[in-house]
């Protein structure tokens, strides 16, 4: 008996790749906005403007100026019929105005909402992978990160 040769296709592949990360630092800002509002039943709501005569008014922002600060109209409010029901609601926010200087990293400035992360510290972060697929990644400082990975890949036809 004689045997038949068996043939295969054999194919050995391994890949490796590390990636190593330091994140920028970023500063973000937002402004609060000037608001006014009222509500209110039974009430009557007047406004004398210097000099003059008092106007029904509900008040309101009268101007703003061009760093963004508001001028608000706050109004007279008197009881329509004294033993009458009544409500009155008065809600004012100040914006902030605008600030002209650029924030730098951690700066604290004077808007609202501001979120500030410092860059990240490469430090000692590395990364190295061997033929035989062992890793070293070290962590550097704080914003960086470091991946590692190795792939071995065996096909047999």
């Amino acid at each position: 008996m004689s045997g038949t040769a068996a043939r295969a296709d054999l194919t050995h592949r391994l890949s490796s790749s590390t990636q190593l990360q330091v994140d920028a630092g970023y500063t973000s800002v937002s402004r609060a906005a000037n608001t006014y509002s009222t509500s209110g039943s039974g009430v009557s709501t007047t406004i004398t403007p210097s000099g003059g005569s008092a106007t029904s008014d509900l008040g309101g922002i009268s101007a703003v100026s061009a760093a963004g600060a508001a001028t608000f109209a706050l109004p007279d409010v008197a009881q329509t019929t004294q033993g009458n029901a009544y409500s009155f609601t008065q809600s004012i926010s100040m914006g902030d105005s605008i600030v002209t200087t650029a924030a730098d990293v951690g700066d604290v400035n004077g808007y609202s909402n501001t979120v500030s992360t410092a860059p990240g510290l490469a430090g000692s972060l590395a990364g190295t992978i061997s033929s035989a697929g062992a890793m070293a990644l070290t962590a550097g400082g704080s914003g960086t990160s470091a991946t590692g990975q190795f792939v071995t890949e065996v096909t047999i036809r």
